[in-house]
């Protein structure tokens, strides 16, 4: 199977199992620079040996797992959405737009979090490329939103368009009830929102506008 997939969602999913195998064989703790942390926490940071938020943290978070279920969650999110656009859009594009998905979802955290930090809560650190996967979802329902997709759990069959509006509700309900703790609900909503944004950019469509001629339209 993994022959047949398009060269970057091939390699977006060795360099998160990758990873994820280093995290297991080294330990957590090495890969804190690398985590996602909340701005406002130096210091908690200075007294808990922490970074703290780094730049490169926006990118490097989307590699990282807590867990073998999250890891084979995302992944296998990453094969089902991702190649399919990858065959469509190409390389390049795909590769561009699930780093912006990824980076969007972690300035959507970061923000959340960091807020957070400021009234009294504790930082905690972000890892997953579930932004991302969140982004491809959306683009999946945008490009082919007649396309039946079948869940795992529950196993009912449903539209993409159909499955992605469910769960950016799901995720908005969850996230702003705050009914499941340990989850960055709104990373998954910021993945959404900045590939939404970004392919609306490309199409030339409002809040962007472009002349005809640059326009593109998929």
């Amino acid at each position: 199977m993994l022959t047949n997939l398009p060269p970057v969602t091939k390699a977006l999913l060795i360099a998160n199992a990758g990873v994820f195998l280093l995290q297991k064989l080294l330990g957590s703790a090495l890969f804190a620079p690398l985590m996602l942390w909340p701005m406002g926490m130096e210091a908690y940071a200075q007294a808990a040996g922490v970074p703290g938020f780094l730049p490169w943290q926006l990118l490097s978070y989307g590699f990282l797992h807590g867990n073998l279920a999250h890891l084979l969650f995302n992944m296998l999110a990453l094969v089902m959405f991702g190649a399919q656009l990858e065959y469509v859009w190409g390389q390049k594009r795909f590769l561009t737009y699930f780093l912006v998905c990824v980076a969007g979802a972690g300035l959507c955290q970061l923000g959340v979090a960091s807020w957070a930090v400021l009234e009294g809560g504790l930082p905690y650190p972000t890892v997953g490329a579930s932004g991302g996967v969140f982004g491809l979802l959306l683009a999946y329902g945008m490009l082919f939103p007649h396309q039946r997709v079948m869940l795992l759990i529950p196993p009912i069959p449903m539209k993409a368009r159909t499955l992605a509006i469910v769960y950016g509700v799901v995720e908005l309900y969850l996230g702003i009830t705050g009914t499941q703790s340990g989850v960055a609900h709104f990373a998954h909503l910021g993945g959404m929102l900045f590939g939404w944004l970004l392919i609306r950019y490309w199409r030339g469509q409002p809040p962007f506008r472009r002349g005809p001629t640059r326009a593109r339209h998929f």
